[in-house]
């Protein structure tokens, strides 16, 4: 007589419980969960980032302010 969850009388009685434990709002709350940190987990484990580092973008400055020196990290305004 197999003891672990092969019967499919004890994996619906397991369902239930969980149902009545977490309730019927909870349960996608406590999947989406529990898939995120499995995810992280596996990531963590290989080495692999989700998200790479943003890459910084050169600072574009438009001919007319280059001209006269704004845009150098000067941010205050220059009287006329």
């Amino acid at each position: 007589m197999p003891l672990g969850l092969e019967n499919p009388v004890h994996l619906m009685i397991v369902l239930i419980v969980v149902l009545l434990v977490f309730g019927a709002n909870r349960l996608p709350m406590v999947g989406r969960s529990l898939g995120r940190g499995l995810r992280e987990f596996k990531d963590g484990v290989s080495g692999v980032e989700a998200t790479p580092p943003p890459q910084r973008l050169p600072a574009v400055v438009d001919e007319a302010s280059a001209a006269d020196g704004a845009g150098e990290g000067d941010l205050t305004e220059r009287e006329g």
